[in-house]
């Protein structure tokens, strides 16, 4: 069978079934298509098993089978698994120096966030150098309705995406200022477009104010955010405008140099009777 793990040591406790499907998708690196015949002296196993492995991929997206000549080729989850981390990747290079401007500027902690469906992922952030600071969450995935990074990136979708993505009325909190219901959640999503900036106090860490400014995204680039985080005693409704104008600066300065991206537009007026900016942090 064809060495395809570069030498690293395997697992104490290996699953067979696992590994070979893990093998057989490995083969799509070097190959444009495989036939069914490729596969069981590719990975030493029978005709029989090799069928059932692909069946497998294709029913979750990773391969598509062409019906005409039965070859096989990447699917479109397999496709949009290697887009998404690379543009992650590069989300993180083009950000950097804008996150550490910002984090200069405020002198709060500051975090950059993709949204994966229903999930903020923080995947970079500058860290405040206070004594008393928040962490920058890097590696953290948490719900997008429970964080203003989240919130500020759930504000550019439509209400269908929202209800396939949280499909109950309650939301699990995850703290005690946790928004928990969908449809209180979808007033504060308006507040947010109101504002052209997302708003938390404590709501996924308890003594913690943050406000996220979101661009959107083009092409294989995910939709992204930034924020600005630090604790309550710190950022209180009186430096919200002054942090949101800053943060939407560097935004429009981060999408003027990338023509994927563009700032979530501010409107102008809002309505009265909305709910009050949520809290939450980060």
């Amino acid at each position: 069978m064809e060495n395809t793990d570069g030498g690293r040591p395997k697992p104490q406790y290996p699953i067979e079934t696992v590994d070979k499907a893990l093998h057989l998708l490995l083969l799509f690196r070097d190959r444009s298509e495989l036939r069914l015949s490729d596969v069981p002296g590719a990975l030493e196993i029978g005709k029989s098993r090799a069928h059932r492995l692909l069946a497998m991929l294709v029913y979750h997206g990773f391969v598509i089978q062409d019906p005409a000549s039965r070859t096989y080729r990447t699917g479109p989850a397999l496709v949009e698994l290697g887009l998404a981390t690379v543009a992650r990747m590069d989300v993180r290079a083009m950000a950097r120096p804008v996150l550490e401007e910002l984090a200069a500027a405020t002198g709060e902690t500051v975090r950059l966030g993709v949204l994966e469906e229903g999930n903020v992922r923080f995947v970079d952030g500058v860290e405040s150098e206070l004594a008393l600071r928040v962490s920058h969450r890097v590696g953290r995935v948490l719900p997008a309705y429970a964080t203003s990074l989240g919130r500020a990136m759930l504000a550019q979708l439509p209400t269908e995406t929202l209800f396939a993505w949280y499909r109950d009325e309650a939301l699990p909190p995850v703290t005690a200022q946790t928004i928990r219901r969908r449809s209180e959640l979808l007033v504060e999503l308006e507040a947010v477009r109101e504002r052209g900036y997302a708003v938390g106090r404590g709501e996924s860490e308890e003594g913690v104010s943050s406000l996220a400014v979101a661009a959107s995204a083009a092409g294989p680039w995910p939709l992204m955010a930034i924020s600005v985080a630090a604790p309550e005693v710190r950022l209180d409704e009186a430096k919200f405008e002054r942090i949101a104008d800053v943060l939407r600066e560097v935004v429009k300065r981060l999408a003027s140099s990338s023509p994927e991206l563009r700032p979530m537009p501010r409107r102008v007026s809002r309505p009265q009777g909305r709910r009050q900016p949520g809290s939450e942090s980060s």
